[in-house]
């Protein structure tokens, strides 16, 4: 604006210097070279005043603070009060582009899934800290390449599908679990502006669609076991090729593979309704160690086939919590420690108590647990001897049953085994009502 004003007042003195010589020359042809002179002299004094006229004007401009409510200049007011109005909006807008930055800053940090946005150059716009964790990418930051979040050829295929438009996804391996990267462009008018990218740990997924597999497979096994027998029994019994002298033996297979099928059937009905958590909530006062009793008394008669002693010592707890599933997790307990020992050996039950908890421990001297399969026997279906399981009766779900029935008390269980030598269930409760 200065060098406007500048060149409007030197071209206006130039203009005038020029028509003041042009007259001079006509009045008086003898003086050219005075007038010449002196119209050079006009232009540069012109100059030298239309600088410090332009200076003079602009000043007030220059040093003028749109902010200062006191400035009161008639002639540039309406400019100055446009100016306040343009930076009250900027200042308006920057302060909502940061409180947005901040919130969706805020949303994303607290995400256990990653989120990365990325511009058409795959550079990344934002990323939080759960894609770092989740890719197991370290100081990678806005400005970067998406590319050093994951140098592995999937997850590039993936990146550069959502560049090409469309929407992509993959499970990605790494060493800290299952990832399943879910890329998408964000498309306007047919062009990309760029790309979102979703990371997500499906590690506990893919454990349980193999767990569930494994369960299919090996509920259809265990009942189909029982039942190719009665089948092959009956089909026998039909066609009368059974000896009359063998009948009652086969008979007596009939009911124990139909016995067994029951089992299985309640275990499997159990375990379902403590994983849905549909168990009736019919939770009363119950003293462990009565319970512990009457379970040990059931289990008499198969302790006794192999010499086993089987007993309950402690003290008298009370807790709040459904009968029959307690009732389950001690049977389970007991049995398995009657199945698995040694002749002769001992199964000791204990009731318990420290400050705000119950104790059940389940003692025993028989076979033991190696130290790499402890953390399976929870398993549904996991047998730690498969070729010595065969010869145990039993459905393989039991230590399932009572690790979700612990949990339905708000409870923990915990093993110590030697092998060889035996094992040590303890199960805490919480003496305090269930909630």
């Amino acid at each position: 604006m200065t060098r406007k004003i500048f060149n409007s007042i030197v071209g206006t003195s130039i203009f005038t210097t020029l028509i003041t010589l042009i007259l001079l020359n006509i009045l008086n042809e003898e003086n050219n070279l005075i007038n010449f002179g002196v119209g050079v002299i006009s232009v540069l004094v012109a100059v030298i005043f239309a600088l410090r006229l332009s200076k003079r004007i602009t000043r007030p401009l220059v040093e003028v603070n749109p902010d200062d409510p006191k400035i009161n200049y008639s002639e540039i007011n309406p400019l100055i009060n446009k100016i306040r109005i343009q930076k009250g909006k900027i200042s308006r807008q920057s302060n909502e582009v940061r409180s947005g930055r901040e919130q969706l800053s805020l949303i994303t940090e607290n995400m256990n899934e990653g989120i990365v946005i990325a511009d058409t150059r795959t550079n990344i716009l934002s990323c939080n800290s759960g894609a770092l964790r989740l890719l197991g990418a370290e100081n990678v930051g806005e400005g970067q390449s998406i590319y050093l979040l994951n140098d592995s050829e999937i997850f590039r295929h993936c990146i550069q599908d959502a560049m090409g438009g469309r929407n992509s996804c993959c499970i990605l391996k790494t060493e800290q679990g299952d990832r399943e990267i879910i890329a998408s462009p964000s498309n306007t008018t047919d062009m990309v502006n760029g790309i979102v990218v979703f990371i997500f740990d499906v590690t506990e997924k893919q454990q349980l669609e193999t767990m569930r597999r494994e369960f299919t497979s090996n509920v259809s096994h265990e009942l189909k076991t029982p039942l190719t027998t009665i089948y092959g029994i009956s089909d026998m019994l039909a066609n009368g090729i059974v000896k009359p002298e063998d009948v009652g033996q086969f008979g007596q297979n009939i009911r124990s593979e139909a016995e067994r099928l029951i089992i299985l059937i309640n275990d499997i009905v159990s375990l379902s309704k403590l994983d849905e958590n549909s168990v009736p909530h019919e939770d009363t006062e119950t003293d462990l160690y009565n319970l512990a009793e009457e379970v040990t008394e059931r289990l008499q008669r198969k302790a006794s086939e192999k010499n086993i002693s089987l007993s309950v010592i402690g003290e008298h707890i009370s807790i709040t919590g459904n009968r029959t599933v307690l009732d389950e997790i001690i049977y389970n307990l007991c049995d398995n420690a009657v199945k698995y020992n040694n002749d002769g050996g001992f199964v000791e039950v204990k009731v318990s108590h420290i400050p705000t908890k119950a104790l059940i421990t389940v003692s025993d001297n028989g076979v033991g647990i190696p130290p790499e399969h402890i953390n399976r026997i929870f398993e549904r279906f996991y047998r730690v001897d498969k070729s010595h399981s065969r010869q145990v009766k039993g459905t393989g779900l039991g230590l399932s049953i009572v690790k979700h029935g612990v949990m339905y008390h708000n409870g923990t269980i915990r093993v110590d085994s030697t092998l060889g030598k035996g094992s040590v269930f303890t199960v805490e409760f919480p003496i305090e009502n269930k909630k």
